[in-house]
């Protein structure tokens, strides 16, 4: 009987809480990168594709003049 009660006491080895912490970890970085990625990706994207329609509208504008 007292045998069963030490065996209960001790839930998880010192090597399983650390394997744990670390998946935890790893789980919490990947899920802020995530949310990261999906805020900034498609400004920067968004951003460039306008830069790139102002420089043509420029270019056209400067052709019309020349023209």
């Amino acid at each position: 009987m007292n045998r069963i009660i030490k065996s209960r006491a001790v839930m998880f080895e010192f090597d399983q809480y650390l394997g744990f912490l670390a998946f935890l970890i790893i789980l919490t970085i990947g899920f802020w990168l995530m949310i990261f990625l999906m805020a900034i990706l498609p400004y920067w994207i968004g951003g460039s594709l306008y830069e790139n329609w102002k420089l043509k509208r420029e270019a056209k504008k400067k052709e019309q003049e020349e023209a």
